[in-house]
C-alpha cells in the first residue's frame, strides 16, 4: 500500500504550524528572515513553508494543496525513487523564495511564512494536465483552471507592484513558474497533453 504523501505533508504542516502558534520562539526560529539566513541558517528556506500566520492561512493553503496534490503526486511518484513529489514540494518552497531573499537580504524587517509558493507550484503544474477542470473560488464560484491561472498571475503582478499588504505575491508567481518548468522538464510530453486538453475542453459536452 502506497503512503499518501500529500496527506503526510498536510499533517506535518498542520502540526508544525500549531506548535509555532503555541511557542513564539519556535515561530521566530522557523520563519523566513534574511539576516538569519545570511548568518548560516539556510534551513529557513524550507522551514518557513511549514508555518502559517493563522488558522485561515493554513486552511486555505492546505485545502488547495489537498485538492490538487493527488494528481501531481501520482505523476511525480515515477521520479526520484518514489520521493519525487516530496522533493518537488520542498524545492518549490525554496525556489519561490529566492527572488524575495535577493530583494530583501539586507532588510532586517522583512519576514515571510507559509506554503503558498509550493501550493502555487502544485496548482500550476496541475493545470498542465487538466486546464479545463473547475476551480471553486471561495469554495463556491466555479472558474476553469486555465482562466484562474491567467487571473491569478494578473492579480499577483498587480498586487505585488502596489506592495500594500503582507502577502508575498512574488512567491506565488515564482512558485507557479517553477511548477510548470519542472513538470515539463521531467516529462516534455506534458506540453502535448496540455494543448490537446486546451483545444478539447470536455466541459463543452
Amino acid at each position: 500500500m502506497e503512503i499518501n504523501q500529500t496527506v503526510i505533508i498536510i499533517a506535518v504542516t498542520c502540526l508544525v504550524s500549531y506548535l509555532a502558534w503555541e511557542n513564539r520562539q519556535l515561530m521566530q526560529r522557523l520563519i523566513f528572515w534574511s539576516p538569519a539566513i545570511k548568518e548560516g541558517q539556510i534551513e529557513r528556506f524550507i522551514t518557513h513553508g511549514f508555518i502559517h500566520a493563522d488558522g485561515m492561512h493554513l486552511l486555505f493553503n492546505m485545502f488547495t494543496f489537498y485538492f490538487f496534490g493527488s494528481v501531481l503526486e501520482s505523476f511525480y511518484r515515477a521520479f526520484f525513487g518514489g520521493a519525487g513529489f516530496v522533493i518537488f514540494y520542498l524545492a518549490a518552497i525554496v525556489v519561490a523564495m529566492i527572488p524575495s531573499y535577493i530583494k530583501h537580504k539586507n532588510d532586517r524587517n522583512y519576514m515571510s511564512l507559509g506554503a503558498s509558493g509550493a501550493v502555487s507550484a502544485v496548482l500550476f503544474a496541475y493545470i498542465l494536465f487538466r486546464p479545463w477542470d473547475m476551480i471553486y473560488i471561495f469554495a463556491a464560484i466555479p472558474v476553469p483552471a486555465i482562466l484562474f491561472a491567467v487571473l491569478y498571475v494578473w492579480y499577483s503582478i498587480k498586487a505585488g507592484s502596489k506592495n500594500n499588504d503582507n502577502i508575498n505575491h512574488s512567491a506565488h508567481l515564482y512558485g507557479g513558474l517553477f511548477g510548470v518548468i519542472m513538470t515539463i522538464a521531467l516529462e516534455p510530453r506534458v506540453i502535448n497533453v496540455f494543448f490537446h486538453q486546451l483545444m478539447n475542453p470536455g466541459w463543452t459536452g
